[in-house]
């Protein structure tokens, strides 16, 4: 597989743009990591576009992640005093810990408004890279379904103001990449969870990318799901075919269909079917 994914479509750019403009109009940013990838799918230019301003992280789709990684990496991301949440919107998991950790962030201010008789609505910038779940968490915070969510990357194109029946407006912004990806493990990271375009990947050469992270963290899982047993000195390809094999995505002679094989290892590792994994 050529492990050189680039993927950063013109809108991107335009987006960042947006963000920085729209900056002054909000009172935090919200940003979201997936918790499977909490340090992967940081973007590193949002260190310095939001430098300065109130920031609430959330480390999403938790409930798909391995727990006892997701407490170290609350810990690590946490050490200098920033607000870390785990968070599940299916399962509802810590939703109701947002509210009173925006207000500790806001004390200040909102004192300040409460001194002087003021009742402003306080106003949310939600960023994350793509398909990480933005417009999920603003329904799921909201409860409505205003913020248009899919499970594809690149479907929120532009800045969207999402008002709530709670004194909160939340700013829905486009997922943003950033241009390059200085460590190549990165960009297999992010591809596998789905933050980048299947169309425009490898996917047999992805599979066995992550076929290659999972023996090394999670034999036993794979162990599990698939019946196989990982061996130390078969490539990922052989094991590849062994759970072709098994599951029966068989052609004509007996041969592994292996686009289908492909495809059933990446939904399943992004549905969880797998197991409680963290690449990071």
């Amino acid at each position: 597989m050529d492990d050189k994914i680039v993927w950063y479509p013109g809108h991107m750019a335009k987006a960042k743009r947006k963000m920085k403009e729209s900056l002054s109009l909000v009172d935090i940013v919200i940003e979201l990591l997936d918790a499977r990838l909490p340090q992967s799918s940081r973007n590193p230019d949002f260190a310095d576009i939001f430098s300065g301003k109130p920031r609430l992280t959330l480390l999403t789709k938790s409930s798909l992640a391995d727990d006892s990684a997701t407490e170290y990496w609350i810990r690590t991301l946490s050490a200098d005093g920033s607000a870390v949440i785990a968070i599940d919107c299916k399962t509802k998991k810590n939703i109701n810990k947002i509210m009173p950790a925006i207000r500790v962030l806001l004390k200040e201010k909102l004192e300040r408004y409460e001194q002087k008789g003021m009742n402003k609505t306080v106003k949310a910038m939600v960023v994350g890279i793509t398909n990480v779940g933005k417009s999920t968490f603003i329904n799921t915070l909201s409860g409505k379904r205003t913020a248009k969510a899919e499970d594809r990357p690149g479907v929120t194109r532009k800045n969207q103001w999402i008002p709530t029946d709670f004194g909160m407006e939340f700013l829905d912004t486009p997922g943003v990449l950033w241009h390059k990806f200085e460590e190549k493990e990165v960009a297999i990271k992010l591809a596998c969870t789905g933050a980048i375009r299947d169309e425009i990947l490898d996917t047999l050469g992805l599979s066995l990318r992550l076929l290659e992270m999972l023996c090394k963290k999670y034999p036993h899982l794979l162990a599990e799901r698939y019946k196989v047993e990982p061996l130390a000195d078969e490539s990922p390809y052989e094991l590849f075919l062994k759970i072709g094999v098994k599951r029966g995505f068989l052609m004509s002679g007996g041969v592994v269909d292996e686009d289908r094989c492909a495809s059933v290892l990446l939904d399943e590792f992004r549905g969880g079917k797998i197991g409680k994994i963290t690449l990071d």
